[in-house]
């Protein structure tokens, strides 16, 4: 046995709450620079609390040029232009200084007292010259552009500008395409570009700002405060008490701990980086390749945007874009991040004994402990679910939430001999850790309004939409093999995208381009939109620009394209469950949108279909699984998951088969069977292992 140490807890997992799996590094500010900020984004922080209890007058509009000409400003102060950190000091440059002001003069201009009539009057006229701008306001809106753009090259990279810039040529050029080409138009004049974008509520101040200014930016404060409060702690020290002694307890240590603390930051990378600072020493001494650690780490860690009550991003926009409630969208995850764990535990429990993994005894508490002395921080956890099953706004009941934890923050502040002014400036550092952490999100929904602007205008959502069902029609003539073959396509472009754009300008882009090519097949918008946002998630796991198994290989040392693969290894499972949501009426059930008799045997049937799965990526079943068994259970998943009666019956006949198989395959003597196994090591290592797979041994049977 193995003991944890007091410095393998004890980590600091506030750091990484409140940034986000599409954040790149941000810059350690020092100083008074660092000062400065800090007053900026409480500032911002008492702003944006505000507008939940006391609203503009004028409108949510005129809330949103003001939140994102105060926010756009901080971007260019806390992200350097260039990704690597300099030696030494870190601050703004001069550069750094004009450009803030720049984007402060040109993001407050439409309320600036430009135009006459005081501060309000000038947002009234501005609002007036909507569709004949003034020379003034196409300089001041070109240049919220070109900020925009490098506001979102700074904290995402420069795929995402290079993506809009291509959208603004589409729209002004499209007059100069063959005029014969579905995608032509007669072109979009320059004026009119600004126009739909600074003075109209598709561009820049269209839904994806909206969320990120509201539900978004409330929900990376109240991470920060719940962090602050010791629940990161908490969560980790009470998956370690939950499993304390068996070979497979380190891996579902990984796998609960990353749901756990997705609850606190929804995000992927801050997860994984948080999680693999605390775990990965246990992993390691238990005998896990760096490789399959790191692989293990990620893929918990992307589980926490999909993990109920925060989510990522893009859950916010569902809600907006289907005017339902929060709480509705929360109640569509549960399943399907049931599922996405279960496909990772069951890898888990087949690697540990793959691996041969040692228990590992771990110096914690009791569970009941555990709960007795931090139990609290689920309670502002579950205020925020049932504030929102009495339909009190999720942004209010978010703000009702935090001033919990917050609360429990004073209690736990006082009761360890702290003061109430420690506690005031925990509180203060939180709510700037808050507004700082959701700056890349800010770039990047502002950022989507040039491309969902450009769809709207020019109408290429429909005609890229169309062309996705026609090339699934030019392939089969039969709807329901059109339907799977639209699906798959709409899959792949998604996957694809994800790679390039993180997860909320992959939801939103995939929203307004597929989405419609779907829902005209039949497909209700509640399938739609949660297919998009799970494929959106899962090709931050897909090589190769997986950023949360690169920030797992960093902790691991182990080789990134491995432990990239490693992760997709783990979450593969995961990857057919979006389709059974849309290729079925039964699909819905995974959504909990049927009765509960038809929840449950889709449920257990999807569940086997991810364990048939799992023995494919995995290669364990009662015991190391050959060939014919993962052979086999490659037909059974994709029949099980296909949720019609016939198809799971099939399927399930397919899995028996598999079972049989290997059952008969372990009753062969040992004599004939030693041949095969003196090559396991080479075959583990050839399947996953690498550097840091000392612990392997033979498996016996338990």
């Amino acid at each position: 046995m193995v003991t944890r140490s007091a410095e393998d807890r004890d980590v600091d997992v506030a750091a990484t709450v409140g940034e986000h799996d599409e954040e790149r590094p941000a810059r350690r500010l020092s100083g008074r620079w660092e000062r400065f900020v800090w007053v900026v984004a409480i500032a911002v922080a008492l702003l944006v609390l505000k507008q939940v209890f006391w609203p503009f007058a004028k409108g949510n509009q005129f809330y949103l040029v003001i939140f994102l000409g105060l926010t756009l400003p901080m971007v260019f102060l806390c992200y350097r232009m260039r990704g690597s950190a300099p030696e030494g000091a870190d601050n703004p440059r001069p550069l750094d200084w004009g450009l803030a002001v720049v984007a402060l003069l040109v993001g407050l201009y439409p309320v600036l007292p430009i135009g006459g009539g005081g501060f309000a009057g000038g947002y009234d006229d501005f609002l007036d010259r909507q569709g004949i701008l003034s020379t003034p306001d196409i300089v001041a809106g070109a240049l919220l552009l070109v900020l925009v753009l490098e506001a979102t090259r700074r904290t995402t990279g420069l795929v995402l500008p290079v993506v809009c810039l291509a959208f603004l040529a589409y729209s002004y050029y499209g007059g100069l395409l063959p005029q014969d080409w579905d995608i032509a138009h007669a072109g979009v004049d320059f004026s009119q570009i600004v126009n739909a974008l600074y003075n109209d509520q598709s561009g820049f101040y269209g839904i994806p700002l909206d969320v990120a200014a509201t539900y978004i930016v409330l929900f990376t404060i109240y991470g920060a405060v719940l962090s602050a409060s010791g629940a990161g702690t908490f969560f980790v020290d009470l998956s370690f008490a939950t499993f304390r002694r068996s070979r497979t307890a380190p891996g579902r240590t990984a796998a609960l701990s990353g749901f756990l603390l997705g609850t606190v930051s929804g995000s992927g990378t801050a997860t994984t980086v948080s999680l693999g600072a605390i775990t990965w020493p246990v992993l390691r001494r238990a005998g896990y390749p760096r490789e399959n650690a790191g692989g293990l780490l990620a893929a918990s860690g992307i589980g926490a945007i999909l993990s109920p009550p925060t989510l990522g991003a893009a859950a916010f926009i569902i809600a907006e874009y289907l005017e339902t409630s929060y709480l509705t969208v929360l109640l569509w995850a549960i399943v399907p991040t049931v599922l996405y764990y279960l496909g990772i535990v069951f890898a888990v429990e087949a690697d540990a004994r793959r691996f041969g993994a040692k228990p590992v005894d771990l110096d914690t508490p009791p569970v009941w402990q555990i709960l007795k002395r931090g139990g609290y921080h689920f309670a502002s956890l579950g205020i925020i679910v049932v504030f929102l099953a009495l339909d009190i706004p999720p942004f209010a009941a978010v703000v009702y939430a935090t001033g919990v934890a917050a609360l429990f923050a004073l209690i736990s502040q006082v009761v360890g001999g702290g003061s109430v002014v420690g506690w005031l400036r925990l509180t203060a550092d939180s709510l700037a850790e808050g507004i700082r952490g959701a700056l890349p999100v800010v770039a990047v929904c502002a950022a989507a309004g040039v491309i969902t602007s450009t769809i709207t205008k020019t109408g290429l959502g429909l005609v890229l939409a169309d062309a996705l069902v026609d090339a699934a029609r030019g392939l089969a003539t039969n709807e329901t093999v059109v339907l799977v073959l639209t699906a798959i396509f709409a899959a792949v472009a998604v996957s694809v995208l994800g790679l390039a754009v993180p997860v909320t300008a992959s939801f939103i882009i995939s929203w307004v381009v597929l989405g419609p090519a779907l829902a005209d097949l039949g497909v209700a918008p509640p399938e739609v939109a949660m297919f998009i946002f799970y494929y959106a998630v899962l090709s931050e796991v897909t090589p190769p620009t997986a950023l949360a198994a690169v920030a797992a290989a960093a902790i691991t040392g182990g080789s990134v394209m491995r432990t990239m693969w490693q992760t997709w290894k783990y979450t593969l499972p995961a990857f057919l469950v979006p389709l059974a949501f849309v290729l079925t009426d039964n699909g819905s059930a995974l959504l909990l949108q049927r009765n509960a008799l038809t929840v449950v045997w889709v449920v257990v049937v999807s569940a086997l279909g991810v364990a048939a799965l799992a023995v494919v990526t995995g290669g364990w079943l009662f015991g190391q699984a050959r060939w014919p068994e993962r052979a086999l259970c490659v037909p059974a998943a994709l029949l099980l998951l296909y949720l019609q009666p016939l198809s799971i019956a099939i399927g399930v006949g397919f899995f028996v088969v598999a079972v049989v198989v290997h059952l008969l395959g372990r009753r062969i003597p040992r004599e004939n069977k030693e041949p095969n196994d003196a090559n396991l090591e080479d075959r583990v290592r050839r399947d996953g292992g690498g550097p840091g797979s000392h612990g392997l041994r033979r498996e016996t049977d338990e």
